[in-house]
């Protein structure tokens, strides 16, 4: 099924919020999720493209807990969106990082809880985020073939 189909079986009243059940499957779909890896198979086209790959082999992206996306539901996305095209024999490999805050006030940079973005040295609240909000395409594995002077040797 492709990404417009799910976006339509979502706006025809399956359910009004970001995330729908499809009855017929009993699948949860996410329609942020949809649309963040229609996005990311573009990208991974327009890469395999560039390169004359036809077949992308391994997609691996960085997930950040602040990112916004939901690593289970962006799997499932991917499972229904690649059929077709160049990655749909692909396999996803999603890595997580951890949340990383500087502290404006001591300047120490340290790991901590998603919900929890205070000085682990000072106790201050005046931080930022230098990790953890991320949503990177790391790496994608192509299998370019060959040039025909690279077969005869």
């Amino acid at each position: 099924m492709r990404f417009r189909d799910l976006n339509t079986l979502a706006m025809d009243g399956l359910c009004a919020s970001v995330h729908s059940q499809c009855l017929k499957c009993a699948t949860l779909v996410a329609v942020h999720e949809l649309s963040v890896c229609q996005a990311l198979l573009t990208q991974v086209a327009a890469i395999a493209a560039d390169r004359g790959a036809r077949v992308v082999e391994r997609i691996t992206i960085e997930v950040g807990p602040l990112s916004g996306v939901e690593p289970a539901l962006l799997a499932s996305a991917f499972a229904a969106l690649r059929a077709g095209g160049c990655a749909a024999q692909a396999a996803l490999s999603i890595e997580s990082t951890a949340v990383t805050i500087g502290c404006m006030t001591c300047g120490t940079h340290s790991q901590t809880k998603p919900n929890r973005l205070v000085c682990a040295a000072c106790g201050g609240f005046r931080t930022r985020i230098v990790a953890g909000n991320e949503l990177r395409l790391r790496r994608v594995e192509l299998q370019v073939p060959r040039s025909p002077r690279e077969s005869a040797h």
